[in-house]
């Protein structure tokens, strides 16, 4: 891969960094872990999230979505593209697909209130949409040669030549 496919798995695995810590922020603070209670309540008060504030039952089903489904795909993606592993394309297909449309759902939902912080939070969320763009694109991609893995030796590097 190029200069440019650098690039682009650079800002993936830290877009996928990032989900490991943006998620467990939109859990509802009743069960959020104790030392994460500060960070929900910073990210509230500033934000004035009306949809992570106010719970509507769409939006807690996207979280739960985001907790159970992206948050283990985004780990797989950093093991997956760290160590050069085949399926990592199509997780990225899994992960990307899945973020536009809960992003796209959140979005229609605060383009459509008249809520103050509208405006706010639909630049919050927006990136998201071209982040799960970019992971589609990324996972369509087809790898040429042999991926270089970033850590360990790849797969069966424990396999010896037979002389």
């Amino acid at each position: 891969m190029g200069n440019l496919g650098q690039v682009v798995n650079a800002l993936l695995l830290l877009a996928f960094f990032s989900i490991l810590v943006i998620v467990p922020l939109d859990i509802p603070e009743s069960i959020l872990p104790y030392h994460l209670n500060p960070l929900y309540r910073f990210y509230t008060t500033i934000s004035r999230d009306y949809l992570v504030l106010d719970k509507p039952p769409f939006f807690m089903a996207l979280m739960m979505l985001e907790l159970f489904y992206l948050f283990p795909l985004a780990v797989l993606n950093i093991y997956g593209m760290l160590t050069a592993k085949p399926w990592f394309n199509s997780t990225c297909l899994l992960f990307g697909a899945s973020l536009i449309t809960s992003t796209t759902a959140m979005l229609g939902d605060i383009l459509g209130s008249d809520k103050p912080s509208a405006d706010f939070m639909a630049k919050l969320y927006s990136p998201f949409i071209a982040l799960g763009a970019l992971t589609v694109l990324r996972g369509l991609v087809p790898q040429r040669g042999t991926a270089t893995p970033i850590i360990g030796n790849g797969p069966g590097s424990d396999l010896k030549k037979k002389a």
